[in-house]
């Protein structure tokens, strides 16, 4: 006698391995995180300092840009409770609970940019050397102005550097049309 196999039954551990252990790690990383990094001051005139403040919380990285995209358009984000310190937004940065970096922008004109994640460890190589090159320029400058905009420069190339565990994620969000 022989038994016919059925495709619509799997292992146990092969269902385990394929849909709960990767739902139960997914949990563990969430809440994620968004917040937003830029130049803070008390004088409209003066240069400021760098500053990050955080926009809030989403239980998945859809809701998290939903949530960024939608105090941007506001232009509702603020360095503090008064009045009397500026904020000017440059990046909204989305990190899991364990502070790896899910997803993250440049801010201009009021909508975010959101960055393509590194694709491979090779390319976050090449993205750590440009970032610490741009970085040991800015230190090496006497003005802070320039220097400023250099480790902006840094910064953004960084964004790029998307934990392991969302890149494809973060990929497959970006070629949605409504992400572009």
């Amino acid at each position: 006698m022989t038994l016919a196999r059925h495709d619509s039954f799997r292992p146990v551990g092969q269902i385990l391995a394929a849909e709960v252990l990767p739902r139960l790690h997914l949990a563990q990383k969430l809440p994620l995180r968004i917040s937003c990094i830029g130049t803070a001051s008390f004088d409209v005139d003066a240069r400021g300092f760098d500053h990050s403040t955080p926009l809030g919380e989403g239980q998945s990285p859809e809701e998290a840009m939903s949530l960024a995209t939608l105090r941007v358009s506001r232009c509702d984000i603020r360095a503090g409770s008064g009045d009397t310190l500026r904020f000017r937004p440059r990046l909204v940065v989305i990190q899991d609970r364990e502070l790896g970096l899910v997803l993250a922008g440049e801010i201009r004109g009021g909508v975010i940019l959101w960055q393509q994640p590194v694709a491979s460890d090779a390319e976050a190589r090449r993205v750590v050397l440009e970032a610490s090159r741009l970085r040991g320029m800015a230190f090496n400058m006497p003005d802070q102005g320039p220097a400023r905009e250099l480790r902006h420069r840094a910064s953004l190339c960084e964004v790029r550097l998307v934990d392991t565990f969302w890149r494809e994620v973060a990929a497959e969000l970006l070629a949605l049309p409504q992400a572009a």
